[in-house]
């Protein structure tokens, strides 16, 4: 199955019909662009760390079995930004397609940490790509747009053949104010409508709710408010990648006489890569942990892994009183700047319970008047304004379950959109030169990591 000189075409693997460990493949004239090498993970062990009976591997990814065979036509990968569910497979699958990556640099120092971990920081060749820029990948043509999500650097790709254009968004919002990093210009984006865009592969993982996402320099308010009230200790917790929450809880910190700590060693990797490549020039005055159970209560504020209540990361540990350094005391204050990722309701309720339980003050997205979570992810109003800016003739949902893909085709048809093409992993997206799909035309599957080991799953 080879695409020939007439031929644009969209090939996921992995993430389309499923949140996690997106793959996707872009074929034109007999060679193949990969975009995005993600991770997704599952619990091997219940809310209270025992092991699950059955479980399988908890660190997934997309089997690419398909495009390994073909590794001698693949020009390159790229590296949208560095979320784990586009960037942590890169590490176990590289050695399968032995090419060049591409990427940003706040993105490379975080594919460079991981890379030494796996001892490739010196095998694997790091292209990296200045913001906006616009570059030859065989015979692709690839321009990089800014974006807004909750990570730095994030962004999309215009990737131009002789056959067709393709405006691919990866993961995004439009946050006129992202604390972060450079807000999303409009201009950006209308002048894509003057190219005639064949298809825009679009994320789909908030088109099921109305209006706009928060902005994140809206949170200031509702976390300043309840850091301001508490009465002791207080832990934030929060997705560990989110530089721009760190930065505004690190600003309250001076606000309100705090001193900021850090729990975690996810967190504490990407504040370091932020202020390595400079998106960090924020508080500096960073509290060791191992002076936190010394310091009075109710000048302490710390950011802490484990929003999900996942068993090994910081939050978790303090809720079993087994963290290192310090424990948490009646009267403290947990707050959780995130929301619940679909099947971690029983593990956070559980991980609630248990600070309850010790007479801990927790306070959540759902029992908040103010907010204190932005998701990175674009509602419908911004999917509509998009589209409309945009103006593709082709909508094609990825980064979803069916149900946010579908309500994307929806919103897509809704704003005039002339074609939607609906599918998942495996299906052949043909873009040109006649737009279709090909149900099924690749096997696909998952990888497991079984100790230390890649497993065919299914």
């Amino acid at each position: 199955m080879t695409p020939d000189a007439e031929d644009f075409w969209f090939l996921p693997l992995g993430g389309t019909g499923e949140i996690g460990m997106n793959l996707n493949l872009y074929g034109h004239n007999g060679r193949w662009l990969m975009v995005d090498c993600g991770l997704t993970f599952e619990a091997r062990t219940d809310v209270d760390g025992e092991p699950i009976p059955g479980s399988r591997a908890e660190i997934q990814m997309a089997d690419p079995q398909f495009i390994a065979d073909r590794k001698d036509q693949l020009d390159g990968l790229i590296i949208t930004h560095a979320h784990e569910d586009h960037i942590g497979a890169v590490p176990y699958l590289w050695s399968q397609f032995r090419c060049p990556v591409y990427t940003t640099a706040y993105t490379a120092e975080i594919l460079r940490r991981k890379l030494k971990e796996a001892g490739l920081e010196d095998e694997v060749p790091v292209v990296i790509v200045e913001p906006k820029a616009e570059i030859d990948i065989g015979v692709f043509n690839v321009r990089w747009i800014q974006l807004t999500h909750s990570i730095p650097e994030p962004f999309a790709l215009l990737i131009v053949t002789p056959a067709g254009k393709v405006f691919h968004t990866a993961d995004w919002k439009l946050d006129s104010d992202p604390v972060v990093g450079e807000r999303y210009q409009p201009a950006d984006f209308e002048a894509l409508a003057e190219l005639e865009i064949d298809a825009m592969v679009c994320d789909s993982t908030n088109a099921d709710i109305p209006g706009w996402s928060a902005s994140e320099a809206s949170l200031q308010r509702g976390l300043k408010h309840h850091i301001e009230r508490a009465r002791g200790r207080v832990v934030v917790t929060c997705f560990g990648s989110n530089i721009a929450r760190l930065r505004t809880i690190a600003d309250i910190a001076q606000e309100t006489g705090r001193h900021l700590g850090l729990l975690g060693r996810s967190l504490i990797n990407t504040y370091t890569a932020a202020k390595k490549t400079g998106f960090w020039n924020g508080v500096e005055t960073f509290v060791d942990p191992h002076h936190l159970g010394y310091l009075p209560r109710q000048t302490v504020l710390l950011v802490a892994t484990g929003s999900q209540g996942e068993p090994r990361t910081a939050l978790n540990r303090l809720s079993h009183n087994s963290f290192r350094d310090m424990q948490l005391e009646p009267g403290d204050t947990v707050i959780f700047s995130s929301k619940v990722i679909p099947g971690n309701e029983t593990a956070i309720e559980s991980l609630i319970a248990r600070l309850k339980s010790m007479q801990i003050d927790v306070i959540t997205v759902d029992n908040s008047r103010l907010a204190i979570h932005a998701s990175g992810h674009p509602a419908q109003d911004e999917l509509k304004a998009m589209y409309q800016w945009v103006k593709p003739a082709c909508a094609i949902p990825v980064h979803g379950e069916l149900r946010h893909m579908r309500a994307n085709a929806r919103v897509a048809k809704s704003v005039g959109v002339p074609e939607q093409l609906e599918g998942q992993n495996g299906d052949l997206f043909f873009i040109a030169p006649v737009r279709g799909i090909r149900r099924r035309a690749v096997m696909t599957g998952r990888l497991g990591l079984i100790n230390d080991k890649l497993k065919k799953l299914y």
